[in-house]
C-alpha cells in the first residue's frame, strides 16, 4: 500500500512541475523581450517581429520540429533556432524551462510563449498575425 502512495505522489509532483513550468513560461506574455546581440538584438532594436525556437539535441519532441524550424529560418531572417546546449544565456534571458519552446516577439514585447511541440501550420500563423 505504502508502494502505491509513493508512485502516486511521483506522478502527481511530476504533472504538478510540468504544470508549474507551463504557467510559469506563459506568464512571460506581454513582457518586454531581453535585450540580445548579434543578428536577433539588430532586429528586435528595430522593433521588428522574430520567432525564438530553443530546442535541445536529446529532446525526443524537438526531433520533429527542429528540421522544420531550420528549415524555415532558411527563408525568414526572423526565425532564430536555438540550441539550449551551445547557447543557454539566450534561453536564461527568455526565462526558457523546458524544450521545445517557441517564443514570438513583436515591437520589443513577447507576444506569444509557447511550450512543446508546434506544427508547422501554428508556426506560419504566429508568423502571419
Amino acid at each position: 500500500m505504502i508502494l502505491l502512495y509513493i508512485v502516486i505522489g511521483i506522478v502527481v509532483l511530476f504533472f504538478g512541475m510540468q504544470f508549474f513550468m507551463v504557467f510559469k513560461m506563459r506568464l512571460k506574455k506581454g513582457k518586454t523581450a531581453p535585450e540580445l546581440s548579434g543578428k536577433a538584438g539588430k532586429l528586435l532594436q528595430k522593433g521588428e517581429q522574430a520567432l525564438f525556437y530553443f530546442y535541445s539535441p536529446g529532446c525526443r519532441a524537438c526531433k520533429d520540429m527542429t528540421p522544420m524550424m531550420h528549415q524555415m529560418s532558411k527563408y525568414n531572417k526572423g526565425i532564430f533556432p536555438i540550441d539550449i546546449s551551445k547557447d543557454m544565456n539566450t534561453a536564461k534571458k527568455f526565462g526558457v524551462m523546458g524544450t521545445p519552446s517557441t517564443v514570438l516577439v513583436k515591437a520589443g514585447t513577447i507576444k506569444e510563449f509557447l511550450v512543446g511541440p508546434q506544427t508547422d501550420a501554428k508556426i506560419a500563423s504566429l508568423l502571419r498575425g
